[in-house]
């Protein structure tokens, strides 16, 4: 079973778009997330409709150890680590070589409220953050 504090994380989530403050890139009209254990590993499948309207989805998975592991079939990161911090955060950072280029911190601001952050690591040494609010979809329930 993945690392108990992920657990609290475990199932749907919907966007509240209101919420959403980005420093990079357009706002999502809407979006949803799922995080989903299968055995040690996390799994995170996202779908989200851009600004213009188009549909898009990523999954990813791991170990909520902080061990950067390979990311294949992009040429953008080629390793994520994905990290527990508390039973009320888990980060995951994404990596080309050595140099951290994004980190994602996922906040459970109550048992139905979760927070994103999602900083990029810029050649300029800027760091722009998207923050974004999503709530437990379905009866609420949390996995024990």
């Amino acid at each position: 079973m993945a690392e108990q504090s992920a657990l609290r994380f475990l199932g749907s989530w919907k966007l509240d778009p209101a919420s959403s403050k980005y420093q990079q890139g357009d706002a999502p009209l809407s979006g949803t997330y799922a995080i989903s254990a299968e055995g040690e590993t996390l799994v995170f499948d996202m779908a989200w409709q851009d600004a213009s309207g188009q549909d898009q989805t990523a999954r990813f998975s791991g170990k909520p150890d902080g061990v950067a592991a390979p990311f294949p079939n992009t040429d953008l990161i080629d390793r994520i680590a994905i990290k527990a911090e508390s039973n009320s955060e888990i980060a995951i950072a994404a990596y080309l070589g050595d140099e951290m280029l994004m980190r994602t911190s996922h906040i459970l601001i109550d048992e139905q409220t979760m927070r994103v952050v999602q900083t990029v690591y810029l050649p300029d040494g800027t760091s722009p953050s998207n923050r974004s609010v999503y709530y437990r979809r379905g009866p609420g329930e949390i996995p024990s």
